[in-house]
């Protein structure tokens, strides 16, 4: 086991819906990400980095426990995680950290109907917890609404020029975006006076939907909104796809006229993009003042800093808005950037095909913790240190959607991923469909091979594959005492 010489402290920066392609570092030239693109230049980029579901709660379970969402049993949306399940976070306190958080959590029910106070948590390790699950003051502890109150401040955002689309959002010195970071440079800023590791997860809610940026970032992009590259969409492309995906195609989350891809026009489309970015270009900046605290408290060559989402957002890719019951490369490919002066390479680009399930274990090894036995993830700190190609990591990567939402009823969406170097495979299991795409020759997923007889030998390969990805994620718990 490869560890630092002390135990690091953790920087643990997670989005919510962030494609892959909205910093620089990945190629994007209009949005304005120079923390990112530095943290980059100065650590490791993945640039094939796959959430094991495309929905906040599935997969935030997974990613925290280094378990597949079936094997977590935390499967959906609305769902409750286990009390057994250990987290990470647990883990790293039992071996002497101080954990703390801010913003989102989503491990459990987060529904203002049923939950009405704070979400139920587990025994997670926690020990600074400042939670807001989302903006809008939908609980009494949500607290950065009562961090709002207190600067005598309402939240508010009203439609952006009156665009069915895009909101005003909450002028960058009130945005919750900016209360996670604040709430992080408190802790990391107390944390430099005691002689313990710690790890601060902050949660980020943007840029989940609604699309609503500070003003003064979205307008930014207005005088070169018409170079905004419209959505990926081919108008033809959904006939020989999963039905759900039609239905959704006008009406994002199954809800009647939501997102209507087809009445939106082009300036729509381009604006909602904008809006996104402009959400992304704030927690950039946030990003850097949360850096600069780690670096101002002289923590910085002890703190291993991680940048990454739980999930992308298909922004009108193939004609769909939001996320869903969808595997293309909008929804699952995330950006993940992990940087330690000293002790992570810098300006290593891996291309390793790599799950978020295997955060947890990396993390673990580098803190020179024992890897938790229920865990399935595989530890990336050898490609981390140099120890390891970073070229190669898995031969595949599994995602899984089981009813993780409740939109899609008679029948409801079951489906599961297995994506290679070359091809990704849908299988859609309540309803008999599936897709394939050949990623060399169709790097977009426009054209769906699945009933494509050429592509037989392929499916029946990539079939096997799925299954085989499918019977491991049986649970490795409990373990084995003896050979009877």
């Amino acid at each position: 086991m490869m560890s630092v010489k002390e135990p690091p402290n953790i920087l643990w920066v997670c989005t919510d819906q962030q494609r892959w392609d909205t910093l620089g570092a990945y190629g994007n030239p209009f949005v304005n990400t120079p923390v990112a693109d530095r943290l980059a230049e100065n650590g490791v980029l993945f640039e094939n980095a796959f959430c094991q579901s495309p929905i906040c709660t599935p997969s935030r379970a997974s990613f925290l426990t280094g378990r597949y969402p079936r094997t977590t049993r935390c499967r959906q949306n609305g769902q409750d995680i286990p009390a057994d399940e250990r987290l990470v976070t647990r883990l790293l306190k039992d071996g002497g950290y101080v954990c703390g958080l801010s913003g989102k959590l989503h491990l459990s029910v987060c529904n203002p109907e049923v939950t009405k106070g704070t979400e139920r948590r587990i025994d997670d390790g926690y020990d600074d917890f400042h939670w807001s699950h989302h903006p809008p003051p939908d609980w009494p502890t949500n607290e950065y609404t009562q961090w709002l109150r207190e600067k005598g401040v309402t939240y508010n955002t009203p439609s952006y020029n009156g665009s069915k689309y895009v909101q005003a959002g909450m002028p960058e010195e009130y945005h919750q975006t900016t209360w996670c970071a604040e709430k992080a440079i408190t802790f990391i800023q107390e944390s430099a006076h005691y002689d313990m590791p710690w790890c601060y997860t902050v949660n980020i809610f943007d840029p989940h939907h609604p699309f609503n940026p500070p003003v003064e970032y979205l307008e930014r992009y207005l005088d070169k909104l018409a170079d905004i590259p419209l959505p990926n969409y081919q108008s033809e492309e959904l006939g020989n796809k999963p039905g759900y995906q039609q239905n959704d195609h006008h009406n994002a989350y199954n809800t009647a006229g939501w997102f209507d891809h087809d009445v939106m026009n082009e300036s729509d489309h381009r604006l909602v993009t904008a809006a996104y970015w402009a959400m992304c270009d704030l927690i950039d900046v946030q990003l850097g003042r949360m850096i600069a605290a780690v670096e101002e408290s002289g923590q910085l060559d002890n703190t291993i800093i991680i940048f990454m989402s739980d999930h992308g957002e298909m922004l009108g890719d193939h004609g769909i808005y939001l996320k869903g019951p969808y595997f293309y490369e909008s929804a699952v490919h995330v950006p993940l950037i992990m940087s330690m002066p000293g002790t992570i390479q810098a300006g290593v680009r891996s291309t390793a095909m790599v799950e978020l399930i295997d955060i947890a274990p990396t993390l673990l090894e580098a803190a020179g913790l024992e890897v938790y036995a229920g865990m399935q993830g595989k530890s990336v700190w050898p490609i981390l240190t140099g120890a390891a190609d970073s070229s190669e990591h898995r031969g595949s990567v599994y995602c899984e959607y089981y009813n993780a939402m409740p939109w899609h009823k008679t029948p409801t969406a079951q489906a599961t991923m297995v994506r290679t170097d070359k091809y990704k495979l849908v299988s859609v299991h309540s309803l008999g469909q599936g897709e394939l795409y050949d990623l060399e020759n169709d790097p977009t997923e426009t054209q769906n091979q699945w009933d494509n007889p050429d592509y037989i030998g392929v499916k029946l390969n990539m079939l096997q594959l799925l299954c085989d990805r499918m019977a491991w994620t049986v649970d490795p718990l409990p373990v084995r005492q003896a050979d009877w």
